[in-house]
């Protein structure tokens, strides 16, 4: 089941794709979960299903994708999880999960345009593999930890190299920099996530590929980590990490520019892809 949200002319919603169409959720059951992450806090996956049968009520040519979870409690960051891209950074590779944070109003949806800010050119490309949190909980152990998960998503967190020198949460957080979706795909569709390719295209140039089984912190891993030192809720979501091939690693740099196009492909989980502009 693959499930996004969205927009049309009628507000901002929710749905399961069909085809080349969406079934509207938020228009069945927003009087029970508004939303996505109502949703998933509701355990209502099963629900959202049994619509599966009825017909479209937009195509996805005609609507406006939303980041997958808009109004995520947190959205969380894995630094380095790949060792070749600590390497092509000159970073030594962390001893624990190297951890960050995302605001909301940093990611854009599919086919939404990302943007280049007037502070700098610096606009670095890393596609990754996220994870959305189904089942809460708190001291989650690694045995326990892939039951918490939904589902899975291509991500691309854009970088602002220089500002993030000076401050991670700075040059990982301009406005619009980055993107998820274009939808979740639920756990029950994915049998082994860490054995998915990924591939991130900048103007059609293959620029990142790698296996996820390259992940040095499991999924697993990571739920464990993260949930000893806060609960984890539905609808949050959390990024593992970029594989090599980013701008910053090559001589000479390669960075974003406006009029680019930025694509995040991941095997099973569909394509996330966004037009670069200037602010």
């Amino acid at each position: 089941m693959k499930l996004l949200s969205f927009s049309t002319a009628a507000g901002d919603s929710y749905g399961l794709v069909k085809g080349d169409g969406v079934i509207d959720l938020g228009a069945r059951m927003g009087g029970k979960y508004p939303d996505l992450r109502s949703l998933l806090d509701g355990n209502g996956l099963a629900e959202a299903a049994s619509a599966a049968g009825d017909a479209v009520d937009h195509g996805l040519d005609g609507i406006t994708y939303l980041q997958v979870v808009p109004n995520a409690r947190r959205i969380i960051y894995i630094g380095l999880n790949y060792r070749e891209h600590a390497a092509e950074m000159g970073l030594e590779f962390p001893e624990n999960p190297s951890l960050f944070s995302k605001w909301p109003d940093a990611l854009v949806g599919h086919e939404q345009d990302i943007v280049r800010p007037k502070a700098s050119d610096n606009f670095d490309f890393e596609g990754e593999l996220a994870f959305i949190i189904g089942k809460p909980g708190r001291h989650i152990s690694e045995a326990a930890a892939m039951d918490h998960v939904a589902g899975y998503t291509p991500f691309l967190d854009g970088s602002l190299r220089d500002f993030q020198g000076q401050s991670v949460i700075a040059g990982k957080n301009f406005q619009h920099s980055g993107a998820c979706g274009p939808w979740m795909t639920t756990a029950d569709e994915v049998p082994d996530p860490m054995n998915l390719r990924l591939t991130t295209r900048l103007n059609g140039d293959v620029v990142q590929d790698e296996s996820t089984e390259q992940l040095f912190y499991s999924i697993a891993n990571i739920i464990a980590y993260v949930s000893q030192f806060t609960p984890l809720h539905p609808g949050d979501v959390i990024a593992t990490g970029t594989p090599s091939g980013v701008g910053a690693g090559r001589k000479p740099p390669l960075w974003m520019q406006p009029g680019d196009r930025i694509e995040v492909e991941i095997s099973g989980l569909g394509c996330l892809a966004n037009n670069v502009v200037a602010e």
